[in-house]
């Protein structure tokens, strides 16, 4: 009974994601589901940096998608000049490069201030980077190469799954459970933890808490570099900006809906968002809603959840 009373809300989200799955595929939504939980990994995949960051500093970043969107400026720039891969080893440097910055030059400063201050600093961030890119690259739309060119690997659902979503499904899966044993297995995971709780008493420990801090910002901003050099090239192109504007909000979401202090329910929130969102763009229940259903119902399936569960779906109650 201690068991289940302890896991009682990773079982009650398995039932209802179980129950939703058979209700898609009884009304013909298959095409969706499919769809949704490739999209979703893309959100799911900067969700995890998102509560990277808040589980070690109580930190909301806003500039989680800025790292991503410069990983996308330098493959784009170096697969000019050097192999595909390079280039994309290039990219995910560049984004680490980007988030060590971000937290030595704007973060660091402001340790001791108070979190809201450190929020919209790193909203400032995210402004000023989508105004330099549109300073220098101009607001316009370039291509980039996905990293494999097979789109037809196999189907699933009636839905062709290309190597790139296949590498996007398996980098989130794969980053999920590596973060889990990183913060439950690993001294320095439980290190990162125990500064967010109690920083003073790690420092008595002998236990650089900026230094961990320096730590998580460059993983974060490796995710937010994956996130942006494996979605974005599914679509062809990209713009100034584009993973603040078209995948920062949706990623937040999946965050909060799977609990902020929890890493496996950020990928499960991506997953859900990319569902709804796919759901609600395809079923013919919501096409006389104006505007963007997709966003509607997802708020609408996340005020549901936050009312039964405040703390997500996988998420520990404060």
């Amino acid at each position: 009974m201690t068991w289940v009373k302890e896991r009682q809300g990773a079982l009650v989200t398995a039932g209802i994601l179980v129950a939703v799955v058979v209700i898609l595929l009884a009304t013909g939504e298959k095409e969706s589901l499919v769809i949704g939980v490739i999209t979703g990994s893309a959100y799911g995949l900067l969700a995890l940096g998102l509560v990277l960051i808040y589980k070690s500093s109580g930190v909301f970043n806003f500039a989680q998608g800025e790292f991503g969107t410069v990983a996308v400026y330098t493959l784009y720039l170096l697969h000019f000049e050097v192999s595909y891969g390079f280039a994309l080893l290039g990219a995910l440097a560049a984004a680490v490069v980007f988030g060590v910055l971000v937290e030595r030059i704007v973060v660091r400063p402001l340790f001791d201030a108070p979190r809201v201050t450190v929020l919209v600093a790193t909203a400032g961030v995210a402004l000023l980077s989508i105004g330099v890119e549109i300073w220098f690259g101009e607001a316009t739309v370039r291509p980039v190469d996905r990293s494999f060119p097979t789109l037809d690997r196999f189907t699933v659902l009636g839905v062709n799954i290309s190597d790139q979503r296949l590498l996007l499904l398996g980098a989130l899966v794969g980053l999920a459970i590596l973060l889990a044993l990183f913060f439950n297995r690993t001294n320095l995971g439980l290190a990162i933890l125990g500064a967010s709780q109690e920083p003073t008493a790690t420092e008595l420990m002998g236990i650089s808490v900026k230094r961990l801090s320096t730590i998580v910002w460059a993983l974060a901003a490796l995710l937010g570099g994956l996130a942006g050099v494996l979605a974005v090239p599914e679509g062809g192109g990209f713009t100034p900006g584009v993973l603040t504007t078209g995948f920062l909000i949706p990623a937040f979401t999946a965050a909060v809906l799977g609990g902020m202090n929890s890493l496996p329910g950020a990928f499960l929130g991506g997953v859900i968002v990319g569902v709804v969102e796919a759901v609600a763009t395809s079923a013919p229940i919501f096409e006389d809603i104006p505007g963007t259903p997709g966003t509607l119902l997802v708020f609408a399936v996340l005020l549901v959840v936050l009312i039964i569960r405040p703390q997500g779906l996988l998420g520990k109650a404060a």
